[in-house]
């Protein structure tokens, strides 16, 4: 198989995680950017931590030499209030961490996936974007962005370089803890659910994982749900 090279920002816990985890296990060449210490679960020597702060612009990201096959910008938010009780605070926390964040990454590195033959650029919203859920005005607002920054990103960087967009459902991953953190919160959240159950993070990764594939070479420009059927399904 051939040796591909990505850039991972986040990763060291959850959906972002799992990505290091099944890349760096195809003998693939990870590099993890994120603000926290590296919870890889194995010893590869193919994949390499820096620490990294992404909305921290006081600080320079990290030089990485060669192309780069693929970025996967993994960095969220579950900013889940009321309306009333949001502040503009709110909206900026969360535009800046999932699309601003994404942004300065991307402007970063373009010029090393653009030496690549076949780079892909993997980018994350919610279903609540496309489906209308109360409590979700901030973060929808700002996957929102990321959705169509994606497309147009796409259509932009096209034919060189692939941009998607994932859109999971609630995932079983320590950034939504607080809403699964007992049996009943969990037995009610699967069961909003057409398919009764959370998702995992390593079906969003394997995911992931394939549209980062030369098999989804004519893949681009998608917003794909992966929402245990939520988003269409009474």
């Amino acid at each position: 198989m051939e040796q591909l090279k990505f850039i991972m920002v986040g990763g060291n816990s959850g959906i972002g995680l799992e990505i290091a985890n099944q890349l760096a296990s195809m003998g693939h060449i990870v590099h993890c950017l994120n603000r926290g210490s590296l919870k890889f679960e194995s010893t590869h020597q193919n994949l390499i931590w820096h620490r990294s702060d992404i909305l921290d612009h006081s600080t320079e990201l990290p030089e990485i030499e060669g192309s780069v096959d693929g970025l996967i910008y993994c960095p969220g938010s579950i900013n889940l209030k009321p309306f009333r009780l949001l502040k503009e605070i709110d909206f900026t926390n969360d535009l800046n961490i999932n699309l601003m964040g994404a942004v300065r990454v991307i402007q970063k590195y373009l010029p090393v996936l653009q030496m690549s033959v076949s780079a892909s650029i993997i980018l994350f919203s919610t279903v609540a974007v496309q489906t209308g859920m109360t409590f979700h005005a901030s973060v929808a607002a700002a996957k929102g962005a990321v959705e169509g920054f994606g497309r147009a990103l796409a259509a932009e960087l096209a034919p060189s370089i692939r941009v998607n967009v994932i859109a999971p459902s609630l995932t079983n991953t320590p950034l939504a803890d607080k809403l699964i953190n007992n049996e009943a919160k969990l037995k009610v959240a699967a069961e909003r659910h057409p398919l009764k159950r959370i998702g995992i993070p390593e079906e969003v990764a394997s995911l992931a994982v394939y549209l980062l594939s030369r098999q989804a070479s004519w893949i681009t420009g998608q917003v794909i749900k992966i929402d245990g059927g939520i988003s269409t399904l009474k």
